[in-house]
């Protein structure tokens, strides 16, 4: 088992990601997708008949090979470590399935606050070391090819997983501990976000070059909510990482904040500090531009559903994204994960078309 300390890794190859991060001139506009080691691989699939989700997550060598599966088919200029945003509920003590067809559920979630009592956060990152492994192991494997990203969930999205039990289209029971137990929840949010700033600083010890922060659920709530529960903490995260990194004399990474359903509040996420951030496709290109200002790099955005069209239509829309975007400060992705029936083909279409667009800029 490869140990956790980050050293000797391969000189880097392809380096775009991380120059557009820092607003420098690129080569070509570095692409990669959210979920691009998944479903939509039949080379996942056969993986997911012999393993378990979470043991794939769990076993080093399983989820560096799961996390190599698109590139070895796609021109990317990123590599996603291969894991789950669940797997710090699961470290703070919750029992998490992965049901097939249905997805993510608890068979004991939050009901009353007395449940937190429930959570240990001492030792938690400990308890997720593998994600470490996993990540200086693929460093390796990589041998400079493209920069490897880590993540993870941010605290209102893991806060809700841990309230509603699973995946929810209304998270009414999370938003009603807004309402009936608003102190508990924000103690709650607190104590994920703590866990978190501890998690991301594993993350770069063992070599992650590029961090993102997936606030999945900011889509239920308003921007008055968004304000309140999602933004004060991931500034924290943000803040409080890099000190203890700048602390320990550890170069900060370049940083992604992704809010699915947060284009309301663009302004206010470029005041956190995150170097990147990622759009969804409800955001129009050239007003996220204007919101965030010259000097943060936008993600983005092209609309999943979309990659299920004929190909030159495909084609037509990923040029035109590209063209809005413009070739500094961008790094072109989906916006949202890709889907389980996306076609293999659409994907290269995709990845292609932004690498000749980008030339012609």
């Amino acid at each position: 088992m490869t140990q956790l300390v980050a050293k000797d890794f391969p000189a880097m190859k392809n380096d775009n990601l991380l120059k557009a991060a820092r607003g420098e001139d690129v080569d070509r506009i570095p692409v990669w997708v959210m979920r691009q080691a998944g479903r939509y691989l039949p080379e996942f699939q056969e993986e997911r008949k012999v393993h378990d989700f979470f043991t794939i997550c769990r076993t080093p060598e399983l989820a560096c090979e799961v996390t190599m599966q698109p590139l070895r088919r796609f021109d990317l200029d990123a590599s996603i470590i291969f894991s789950d945003i669940l797997v710090i509920p699961q470290a703070l003590g919750m029992t998490v399935e992965m049901l097939p067809g249905k997805g993510p559920h608890f068979p004991e979630p939050l009901v009353t606050p007395s449940d937190c009592l429930k959570l240990n956060a001492t030792g938690a990152v400990d308890r997720l070391k593998y994600v470490g492994d996993a990540i200086t192991m693929m460093r390796h494997k990589l041998d400079g090819k493209v920069p490897l990203i880590g993540f993870t969930g941010a605290p209102w999205t893991l806060m809700g997983y841990m309230i509603e039990g699973g995946g929810s289209k209304t998270m009414s029971l999370t938003k009603g501990w807004l309402t009936e137990h608003n102190k508990e929840a924000h103690e709650l949010l607190s104590l994920l976000t703590d866990t978190i700033v501890e998690y991301f600083e594993m993350q770069v010890k063992a070599g992650a070059q590029m961090l993102q922060v997936f606030e999945s659920s900011a889509d239920y709530i308003d921007k008055k909510q968004f304000a309140e529960v999602s933004l004060p903490y991931v500034r924290k995260i943000r803040e409080q990482l890099r000190k203890k990194l700048q602390d320990q004399s550890i170069e900060p990474v370049p940083m992604v904040l992704f809010a699915k359903g947060g284009g309301h509040s663009l302004s206010e996420q470029a005041e956190c500090g995150y170097e990147i951030i990622g759009l969804d496709y409800n955001v129009d290109p050239i007003e996220a531009r204007k919101a965030v200002g010259p000097n943060v790099t936008l993600q983005g955005n092209l609309n999943p559903e979309d990659m299920y069209l004929p190909q030159d239509e495909i084609r037509a829309k990923t040029d035109e994204m590209v063209r809005k975007f413009g070739k500094k400060r961008y790094i072109a992705n989906l916006g949202h994960g890709i889907t389980p029936q996306t076609p293999i083909e659409s994907m290269h279409t995709f990845v292609d078309t932004i690498h000749k667009v980008s030339q012609e800029l």
